[in-house]
């Protein structure tokens, strides 16, 4: 059966792996002149490492990937608000860990020949039929698929196409900057790796990760001024922002070099697509149910639609690839929906400020550890 995978990111690239292993004929389009995955780290939560087992993909993340550390929330200099016991959590479902986007990227697409790679190949239009589905680049047909997985991501212009009264992205107002470093010799990041750190004064938040042997992964979401600014902006603006927040915060900013820094607006789907499946085209990762980042499932959900798209359409023939599609979406629509809704929810919690912010500090201090814990093994499961 011919397979169409539109978009070559990590969702996109593990579900053509994915097909391809099962006999199918895949053919893996990409907008840009190669394949690559630009950024820092990528956060691989229980859940998204059992899925790229699933498809045979997780050898790369067993055998690079060290364990993160999660520890709830804690305020910006580093106190307890909300206290999890993670590694119980990570007993009972799997370990969260923590690799380079770029190696992982290069690893899940190892096992796809070249030859079924076509870069510098926008898809701009399907067109559904009778025999299957034609796929449209520069106005014209380029291929003719029995099912086409659209995975190109937050900005996809076919989920425009294929859902015309979709609302699309909303906008955030806030952004997403993310570094990574060699750990500073004698910075202690001890109090940073025991959770999430976040403000009630500038409703901002920083996390960190460590990454292999040596190096530091840091990230934050913060509503800096004025129009999206470049790296060297973002950085001036973050250290005068979190000047007095614990020690090791601004002395990690500091030491990252602004070419090291990545900044993006946070945007997420203004309201669920009512399907993820379209007769003969289904809808994978971002370009499905683009989230906030907050409770770190954007990869791991799209490694789960690839897991599940590739389940589901083993043993197909075209005639019965609608029937199979819709199977796909009965699975992963309301998981993910879910996810998507409560990451908002976590968002809105995290950027509080004022007298609002005092009452959540309050509460979350409230929170019982075994049912925290309890909370975040359930994220984790799949």
């Amino acid at each position: 059966m011919k397979v169409a995978v539109v978009g070559a990111g990590l969702g996109g690239v593990s579900a053509a792996v994915g097909l391809h292993r099962r006999g199918h004929e895949v053919t893996l389009y990409e907008r840009g002149a190669e394949l690559r995955e630009a950024g820092t780290a990528i956060v691989i939560t229980p859940n998204g490492v059992r899925a790229l087992d699933e498809l045979g993909l997780g050898d790369y993340v067993h055998a690079q990937a060290m364990p993160a550390v999660l520890g709830g929330l804690r305020d910006w200099r580093g106190r307890p608000l909300l206290v999890t016991d993670a590694a119980q959590a990570q007993q009972s479902v799997g370990t969260t860990v923590v690799v380079r986007r770029a190696e992982l990227h290069q690893a899940l697409r190892g096992p796809l020949p070249a030859e079924l790679v076509r870069t510098a190949t926008p898809i701009e239009r399907l067109e559904p039929g009778p025999a299957g589905v034609t796929v449209i680049s520069d106005g014209r047909p380029i291929s003719r698929a029995d099912a086409v997985i659209v995975a190109d991501g937050i900005g996809s212009r076919l989920r425009g196409r294929l859902f015309p009264g979709h609302p699309g992205l909303r906008q955030a107002g806030r952004l997403d900057l993310r570094g990574m470093l060699p750990a500073p010799a004698g910075l202690d990041v001890t109090g940073l790796l025991a959770g999430i750190l976040i403000d009630r004064r500038s409703g901002s938040m920083f996390g960190l990760f460590p990454v292999g042997e040596n190096d530091l992964y840091w990230f934050t979401d913060s509503a800096l001024s004025g129009a999206p600014p470049g790296a060297d902006e973002a950085r001036r603006q973050l250290l005068s922002l979190m000047a007095d927040w614990h020690p090791a915060v601004p002395a990690l900013i500091e030491a990252t070099p602004p070419a090291d820094i990545y900044v993006d607006p946070i945007a997420c789907l203004a309201e669920p697509l009512p399907s993820f499946a379209l007769d003969r085209v289904a809808l994978l990762g971002d370009a499905a149910h683009a989230m906030t980042p907050d409770l770190g499932q954007g990869a791991s959900q799209a490694f789960e639609d690839a897991a599940a798209v590739t389940r589901h359409l083993a043993g197909a023939g075209p005639a019965g690839v609608a029937e199979r599609l819709r199977r796909y979406d009965a699975e992963r629509r309301p998981r993910a929906n879910r996810l998507m809704r409560a990451s908002s929810r976590q968002s809105r919690l995290t950027s509080q400020t004022g007298a609002t912010a005092w009452v959540r500090d309050a509460l979350l201090r409230a929170v019982p550890r075994r049912l925290a814990t309890r909370q975040l093994a359930a994220i984790w499961r799949a």
